[in-house]
């Protein structure tokens, strides 16, 4: 009840949750296959435009490939590599800054100069450099990305750890005789996760646009995957006459990137009204 309330997260919900429904059930719902070319049937117009092909709703790219089919894929790559990233950056993000604010000292000064040198590293110019060196592929773009987007979650983690660490439950775990690793896990990381999910639904839609950059400057998922970003890519020569070949993929990437904005932004109001509770 509490998310039909707010319009925010449940207009992201839904978007999240259509775009997650297309990834999952890609090849029930292609009406095509994405990958097949016919160079007769090249750049067919969407529905709402004259002489379009009721086959082709959203019509065809330069190779005569469905766009439907194609944006359908490109959800599942989009969202793989959204949800790859945010797990890898989580799990090294959580990890250092849980470490930093559970332990303190000197410790803490070490995790706050790595999360200084991370921050000045800038993200976009690092990631084109790593990909450009290692070469693309769907595994090097989300490892590359998972190994860039952790600084949020370490300083969130660094930060509520410092604040629970001193809460009367931990105190009570101390005096109990429970070891480190036992507070850790079942006092600390239990009551730090609900602002870490705020923070990963910002870290997604972060990794979405930032490969779908990569992919428009030609170092992102390698072709014929169809990213949205590298669908763009491919129609920017065709924008003037048939510009619907960059609108059909640059409006859903905006629609979905809005979504998990909207998502993150309603699970940040109730996680700040739960705690004012």
């Amino acid at each position: 009840m509490r998310v039909l309330r707010n319009a925010g997260l449940a207009f992201g919900a839904l978007v999240v949750g259509s775009v997650l429904f297309c990834a999952v059930f890609a090849e029930l719902l292609m009406p095509h296959d994405p990958f097949a070319q016919d160079l007769t049937r090249r750049l067919l117009p969407p529905f709402w435009m004259e002489g379009h092909d009721p086959a082709h709703l959203l019509g065809t790219d330069q190779l005569g490939r469905d766009y439907l089919s194609r944006l359908i894929l490109g959800a599942r790559i989009s969202m793989l590599i959204g949800v790859t990233a945010v797990i890898v950056s989580g799990l090294i993000g959580i990890t250092i800054g849980v470490i930093g604010g559970f332990f303190g000292g000197r410790v803490d000064d070490v995790v706050m100069f790595i999360i200084t040198t991370r921050l000045a590293i800038p993200l976009i110019l690092v990631a084109l450099a790593v990909v450009s060196l290692v070469g693309s592929s769907l595994t090097v773009v989300v490892l590359t990305l998972g190994l860039l987007l952790w600084d949020r979650f370490a300083v969130v983690a660094r930060t509520t750890t410092m604040q629970v660490r001193t809460l009367d439950y931990v105190s009570a775990a101390w005096a109990a005789g429970c070891s480190r690793a036992w507070i850790l896990g079942r006092e600390v990381l239990p009551n730090i996760l609900s602002p870490l999910a705020v923070v990963a639904t910002l870290e997604m839609a972060l990794a979405i646009l930032l490969e779908a950059v990569l992919s428009f400057l030609g170092l992102g998922v390698p072709p014929p995957l169809p990213s949205w970003g590298l669908m763009i890519s491919e129609g920017k020569e065709y924008m003037f006459f048939d510009p619907w070949v960059i609108f059909v993929p640059g409006i859903t990437l905006f629609v979905l990137v809005m979504g998990i904005n909207l998502l993150g932004d309603g699970l940040r109001d109730m996680v700040g009204a739960s705690q004012v509770r």
